[in-house]
């Protein structure tokens, strides 16, 4: 039998969102918001939807990591000859969404991508457990592969064959940087009411300005 979807109901009553005490630095609303889910005990308060295009137009979607943000922007990672990591080579544009249902927010970011540094990424990757490195190297991300039992072979032969200390990152892993031009704060208000307030600059280092959306 089909779940009466249509019939939910939640009235969201747990805060508010003001633009006269809204910070004019979004990034210092965003570290608020996010230290307030960190110790919220939430099981992956760092997880984020990313979307990107595909070079024929239509969009895709899917989860990863927040692992990093800055005055520069928000960084994540991942592998280069990925579905993701190809359609950023081609557009190099995303947009990212936190959602926190226990705390009744919203965050989305919006601007281009960039790669980070070779540095950068080396020293993420050798700060990683050791199977997370062995993982990163072995899998063809995205691509079609034989079997379950074929990864796993593949992942114990690469085990076998380096020591923690002497497995290199691998060429086509790494990580990147969302830039962004939007940052949108949403929370949930009674009777469907809700707060959203938008920050948009034109380009990094331009001031930002801030804006209530209907909701």
């Amino acid at each position: 039998m089909a779940a009466d979807l249509a019939s939910l109901r939640i009235d969201y009553a747990s805060g508010v969102l003001d633009e006269s005490t809204a910070p004019s630095d979004p990034l210092r609303l965003f570290a608020s918001w996010m230290e307030q889910a960190l110790q919220s005990g939430l099981r992956e308060p760092s997880a984020m939807a990313l979307a990107t295009v595909n070079p024929d137009g239509s969009p895709d979607c899917r989860m990863v990591l927040l692992k990093g943000f800055d005055q520069e922007g928000f960084i994540f990672y991942s592998n280069y000859l990925s579905a993701k990591g190809r359609q950023l080579e081609a557009r190099p544009q995303a947009a990212l969404v936190l959602y926190w249902a226990e705390l009744e927010r919203q965050i989305r970011i919006r601007g281009p991508v960039t790669k980070l540094s070779s540095y950068q990424s080396d020293t993420y990757y050798h700060s990683r457990p050791w199977k997370s490195r062995l993982a990163a190297a072995v899998s063809p991300q995205s691509q079609p592969i034989p079997s379950r039992a074929w990864l796993e072979s593949q992942f114990a032969s690469l085990e076998a064959a380096h020591s923690p200390d002497a497995l290199p990152r691998p060429p086509h892993w790494g990580g990147y940087r969302v830039q962004p031009r939007e940052i949108e704060f949403w929370q949930g208000r009674r009777s469907r009411l809700h707060d959203r307030l938008l920050y948009a600059r034109p380009h990094p280092g331009a001031p930002w300005s801030l804006s209530r959306l209907a909701p």
